[in-house]
């Protein structure tokens, strides 16, 4: 039963914030927490320090497929990055119930895990399970004086302190695994063996569960307008990880070869956006026919209306994004790096931007070569791997330890 001083916790966090992502408990849950039914105490605690984009997709995915008797779930809004990575575990460790009966803990990587155990020991008994959307041993800083080694240690030692850790790619683990004894390197006049073979054991690849039926997908309509100007779209966040500066370069380079096409620059954008897309659309006045988010609606069915979904990312461990055009009927090019060798077809990789802008000039010039390709592509793709049909049932096992 809870004490009168947590009730009180609970109360005035929720006075002060207005705000239940905060504390995303469901009011089922928040009568377990103040009645004396202690037998139905929720076993698995959800831990999310960064509640929005893919994050914010996994966890909803993920407890559609639970009771709402088996757990409870925590959250804080998906704003300020870096507050989040940095302050969680100590905004989690006064928010969770002392009185509790948890046997797992399912949180992303963007906790400090093995900070909140150190806080709050009466949790490490559980089987603790992270997941990492991304890493950041590998985040591409212009200067590598830049780096926050914080974060990259914080990801360390959840994962010492972790019983499970699962990586949205192959890609992913593996550059994290690769890279962890020289980044610790750096730290001076002091040694770390032995880390990453203390870690390695722990891991293991479970893609991201993306929900396809809620997609759009080409229409038998949108299959006869063959006579358009090619749809490329560009589905990614506004920010230099995912060098907008190359795609801008390969459409005016395009633009100069005098074909015709059209361009969606989608993904969230930001208060100052890249000094590249300031001018973009009078450099290609008529073809930008979207600049910016859209909602969800609009957006899934734009994915549905393009031909080409195209990345020039330096910083990407799956790419939800790129997987939802491919699903809607876009064809993929991306560069031959990062994940993208381990979801696509090497004919869809390009290594330079000369590369890039060759194959889009050649799709826009022969519109028929491009079906001819599309066709071929999506006779050979399969998606069902990364679907959350398939995937889900696998982490509600492992968050079960029915495995």
């Amino acid at each position: 039963m809870v004490s009168l001083m947590q009730f009180l916790h609970f109360a005035e966090n929720f006075e002060h914030t207005g705000n239940r992502e905060l504390i995303s408990l469901s009011s089922v849950h928040l009568q377990h927490r103040t009645t004396e039914l202690v037998d139905h105490m929720a076993q698995i605690l959800i831990l999310e320090a960064f509640y929005g984009g893919s994050h914010k997709q996994l966890i909803d995915v993920l407890i559609k497929n639970l009771s709402e008797e088996e757990y409870d779930l925590l959250t804080i809004p998906a704003k300020k990055w870096h507050w989040c990575a940095r302050m969680s575990a100590l905004h989690f460790a006064g928010r969770i119930p002392t009185t509790h009966r948890y046997r797992a803990i399912f949180c992303s990587s963007v906790l400090n895990l093995a900070e909140l155990i150190g806080m709050r020991t009466d949790l490490a008994s559980c089987r603790k399970i992270v997941y990492f959307h991304e890493n950041q041993l590998c985040y591409p800083v212009r200067d590598s004086k830049e780096r926050d080694v914080q974060y990259g240690i914080n990801q360390i030692t959840s994962c010492l302190c972790a019983d499970r850790v699962l990586f949205n790619s192959l890609y992913n683990m593996t550059s994290f695994l690769e890279t962890i004894q020289s980044f610790l390197n750096v730290v001076p006049n002091m040694s770390f063996k032995g880390v990453r073979y203390r870690i390695a054991p722990k891991c293991d690849v479970l893609y991201f569960p993306v929900d396809f039926g809620n997609l759009s997908t080409r229409t038998s309509q949108m299959e006869n307008g063959e006579t358009k100007p090619l749809h490329i779209i560009w589905p990614h966040r506004w920010e230099h990880d995912k060098n907008p500066e190359q795609l801008v370069e390969a459409l005016l380079a395009l633009q100069e070869k005098g074909v015709s096409f059209r361009i969606s620059i989608l993904g969230e954008r930001f208060d100052t956006i890249p000094k590249c897309f300031e001018t973009i659309e009078d450099q290609l006045t008529g073809k930008v026919i979207q600049f910016g988010s859209l909602p969800r609606e609009e957006y899934r069915r734009t994915l549905a209306e393009g031909d080409v979904v195209l990345s020039t990312a330096l910083h990407e461990f799956y790419g939800v994004a790129m997987l939802e055009a491919v699903y809607s009927g876009c064809v993929p090019l991306a560069p031959n790096r990062l994940v993208y060798p381990e979801l696509y077809p090497s004919d869809k990789l390009f290594n330079t931007t000369a590369q890039l802008v060759k194959q889009l000039y050649n799709w826009c010039r022969n519109r028929a070569l491009f079906e001819k390709h599309r066709d071929a592509f999506f006779s050979r793709i399969n998606l069902d791997g990364y679907s959350a049909e398939q995937l889900v049932p696998q982490f509600v096992a492992i968050i079960r330890d029915v495995t």
